[in-house]
């Protein structure tokens, strides 16, 4: 049996990832399982206490890392790290754009100053972070790929967050678009579209969230019956990542336990999967007060 066979497929040993929003959460999952697999990390996020736990994990694993305090919002801290990497390793292999964030809002409730604030948080950033890895992986000559984080939202409806969506939408046919592009330079673009996966952020966006924390909601809204763990979606961009993808570009993942897939269907306790509801549901909403 060949104990070395990730190793040697993965190909992720000696490279060099940049991780934008790297600190916290899925972030967090996503550095931790690069750096575990021999990847050389840096990564900028702006929380504070984030940045600082997962400096001391890295050290704890013994990881070549560059950990930087800062807004990935703003292209000049983007800069910075991207300078930083290529002084400290001469290369880049890798992009992983994770930063993103919400609030929950009709779509005649908000305006202008806060439109601006969402395409900034979840589209422009990757933008600039983009034009900033192409070239740098193209100098390597290796090839390379870059993913991004988007949601299940980017491929439904999702009233009360209609700006929110059309972002993530927009990140993820940037990339398909992009894949094209690179397809020559062995560049590969990606993304990758969680569902329902608990972290500090997502619960503070209150979006009840919590609901499918209960067994009986996960196990209604959720075709796999649990939510996600970050574990589940920093899998997937690692795939992405590693040479197991090699001729995977342009595409989605959807770790999400099924819920795009069902796309309404829900299982009804005692009576299964359906994309109405039962009537005794109707029948006990009715007689509630």
């Amino acid at each position: 049996m060949n104990t070395n066979w990730w190793t040697q497929r993965g190909g992720l040993d000696g490279t060099v990832a940049i991780i934008t929003g790297g600190a916290g959460g899925l972030g967090e999952a996503i550095t931790l399982d690069l750096a575990a697999n021999g990847g050389r990390v840096a990564l900028i996020d702006r929380n504070a206490d984030a940045v600082s736990a997962i400096r001391e994990k890295l050290d704890g694993l013994g990881a070549d890392a560059i950990v930087q305090l800062g807004d990935a919002r703003e292209r000049s801290s983007l800069e910075t790290l991207f300078s930083a990497a290529n002084n400290k390793w001469g290369r880049l292999d890798f992009l992983v754009n994770v930063v993103g964030g919400t609030f929950r809002a009709a779509f005649a409730d908000t305006n202008e100053r806060g439109w601006d604030a969402l395409l900034r948080t979840n589209l422009d950033h990757v933008l600039h972070a983009c034009s900033l890895a192409v070239p740098a992986i193209r100098a390597g000559g290796r090839g390379g790929s870059i993913v991004n984080l988007t949601t299940i939202e980017a491929h439904r409806a999702a009233p009360n967050f209609a700006v929110y969506s059309a972002a993530k939408a927009a990140v993820s046919h940037f990339a398909r678009s992009l894949a094209v592009e690179l397809a020559p330079d062995a560049i590969r673009v990606n993304n990758v579209a969680p569902d329902i996966t608990p972290t500090p952020a997502m619960i503070g966006i209150g979006n009840d969230s919590s609901t499918y924390m209960d067994p009986i909601g996960a196990q209604i809204a959720l075709p796999m019956g649990r939510v996600g763990v970050p574990e589940d979606v920093s899998g997937a961009v690692v795939f992405l990542l590693s040479g197991l993808s090699r001729y995977i570009t342009g595409t989605t993942l959807h770790p999400d336990g099924g819920t795009f897939a069902a796309s309404g269907w829900f299982n009804w306790p005692g009576s299964g999967f359906a994309n109405t509801v039962p009537p005794r549901v109707l029948d006990a909403l009715r007689s509630d007060p």
